[in-house]
């Protein structure tokens, strides 16, 4: 399956070949986008008549009215993003296409992606929101307060609440030398139960759980506490 982000639309595919439409709805599918079927101009007419789409992926050599006379009549009506498919590679026909109001002119036989990514385009031009591609996974060290989860290089850390609390502190803290007192204080950590001799016990278990060995983001500063390099 492709990394791709699914985008979230409607398109209406003429085509008087069943297969082809079949193929195509099956392969955006994938990215979540509703596929409506035409197998003439005369239904597809009827069917935008009655119902929204966010593009119209239409064939152009199809028997009784062909994609020409069809996007003439669209385009009468609406300005909904027009894709033709078209068996005609010439470029006066494709010009032909353009001129008449078409978006794009997309030449069979096709590849999938290739029709995805225009009819992205065409639906980023015409100003339809598109999500964003999911980030890589995070590097270092990432604390989602909220949910209470630290990750580090996007790989979630099995952590005590004190562990969670030291280093959500160390994050907010990143390159200042905290001692133990204050990195209890940061942690919401002043209970009489937690002095600053055990801190450098739940500090070396957190390193541990951090990998952190040789100290390469928790620094200790002899005499005075810790640093968190990140």
């Amino acid at each position: 399956m492709s990394a791709l982000p699914p985008l979230p639309a409607r398109v209406l595919i003429v085509d008087d070949d069943g297969g082809q439409r079949s193929r195509v709805r099956g392969f955006l599918g994938q990215y979540s986008i509703e596929v409506a079927e035409a197998a003439s101009g005369e239904e597809a007419l009827a069917m935008l008549a009655r119902a929204s789409f966010e593009a119209v992926l239409l064939d152009v050599v199809m028997p009784g009215m062909d994609g020409v006379e069809v996007m003439r009549r669209i385009r009468a009506m609406s300005d909904v993003p027009i894709l033709m498919l078209s068996a005609r590679d010439s470029e006066a026909d494709q010009v032909v296409g353009l001129e008449l109001g078409a978006d794009d002119y997309i030449v069979k036989p096709f590849r999938a992606r290739e029709l995805l990514a225009r009819l992205r385009a065409v639906l980023r031009r015409s100003g339809v929101k598109q999500p964003e591609p999911a980030p890589p996974p995070g590097r270092g060290v990432e604390i989602d307060c909220g949910a209470r989860l630290a990750r580090l290089d996007g790989r979630t850390l099995e952590l005590s609440g004190i562990e969670f609390d030291l280093l959500s502190a160390f994050v907010r803290n990143k390159g200042l030398v905290l001692p133990r007192e204050r990195l209890l204080a940061e942690a919401g950590r002043t209970q009489t139960t937690v002095t600053e001799r055990t801190v450098d016990v739940h500090v070396s278990r957190l390193r541990k759980k951090l990998e952190d060995d040789p100290p390469r983001l928790i620094k200790t500063v002899h005499g005075i506490g810790y640093v968190f390099a990140g």
